[in-house]
């Protein structure tokens, strides 16, 4: 990584919003703390046409405004946040939540660690509002993973081995390494990956788009680390009240497992979620109906996200 005549890595920062004015102050508040020990050349607040008090926060907060005019979904946004930098000036882009509140010094230690030959993209620890840890690392998509998942549940599945897609187990959370992909709020990617890796797969509107683009990176060469000892706090947690959304990452995850894999695994990985589903919604579960007639009906499958 090159540095600036400050001798700080130079890294711009994307943060994407829609309707965000509840969390966006926030978050843009703790950026200077958050950004210490690096030279912080550009906020660029990408918006999703907010209707909301969400452009006046960050115009008074001095971000530069990108609008992409609807809501075009968060590859989208980051797409047109990446398309005002000037990539031979920085080292990095911090792809950023608006509900993510950086602690001191978080941004200095994710460029510290994407430093390392090999490294394109690096991951903080993710908390939750009241300190305790959100699990974030994931593994690669897999049949018997889904199927776990299915029959004993994410939390369980989650902790044992090689099975739950989500890593819920505390103790893989202590140590730095690499990963397959972790949640996108929050990722500092170099910029020498940016530019190999073209820009974020629009499709997916929001969820998978993440996993698509790590699953990407590790094609053409690049890791992803985990960095324990960099600290974000996420809110998050959408998809699990919103039946819509909820559907939309259901159906996400199942794209994207067959843009990668064969038609048989493809076919078990389908069947595994829709077991899973369907056992939820049998529980009573309204986010889990609405993703298991998304999944069997493709008439009801989200193809544009509310403006």
């Amino acid at each position: 990584m090159k540095i600036s005549i400050l001798g700080l890595a130079r890294i711009a920062i994307v943060i994407v919003t829609y309707n965000s004015a509840a969390v966006l102050a926030e978050c843009l508040g703790a950026l200077p703390e958050g950004s210490r020990g690096v030279d912080l050349t550009q906020v660029v607040v990408a918006d999703n046409a907010s209707q909301d008090e969400s452009l006046h926060i960050a115009k008074e907060a001095g971000a530069q405004i990108v609008q992409t005019g609807r809501n075009a979904g968060y590859a989208a946004a980051i797409n047109a946040g990446m398309a005002t930098l000037d990539l031979d000036q920085v080292d990095g882009v911090m792809v950023l939540n608006p509900d993510c509140k950086m602690h001191p010094g978080a941004l200095a230690t994710l460029a510290g660690a994407l430093q390392e030959s090999g490294r394109g993209i690096v991951v903080p620890r993710l908390t939750k509002p009241d300190g305790t840890l959100q699990p974030s690392l994931r593994r690669e998509p897999t049949v018997h993973g889904a199927f776990a998942e299915a029959v004993i549940g994410g939390t369980l599945s989650g902790r044992i081995g090689i099975f739950g897609e989500v890593i819920t187990d505390p103790r893989h959370y202590e140590q730095a390494g690499p990963f397959v992909w972790a949640t996108g709020a929050a990722m500092l990617i170099g910029a020498d990956a940016i530019r190999q890796l073209g820009p974020w797969d629009e499709s997916f509107l929001l969820y998978s788009e993440e996993t698509e683009y790590a699953l990407r990176a590790a094609d053409q060469g690049w890791a992803l680390w985990y960095e324990p000892e960099a600290v974000v706090e996420h809110i998050g947690g959408d998809s699990r009240t919103s039946p819509m959304l909820a559907a939309l990452l259901m159906v996400n995850k199942v794209r994207l497992f067959r843009r990668r894999r064969g038609r048989i695994a493809s076919a078990a990985y389908y069947l595994s979620i829709v077991l899973g589903q369907s056992v939820r919604a049998a529980t009573g579960s309204r986010t889990a109906r609405a993703a298991l007639a998304a999944l069997l009906f493709p008439s009801r499958r989200i193809r544009e996200l509310p403006q």
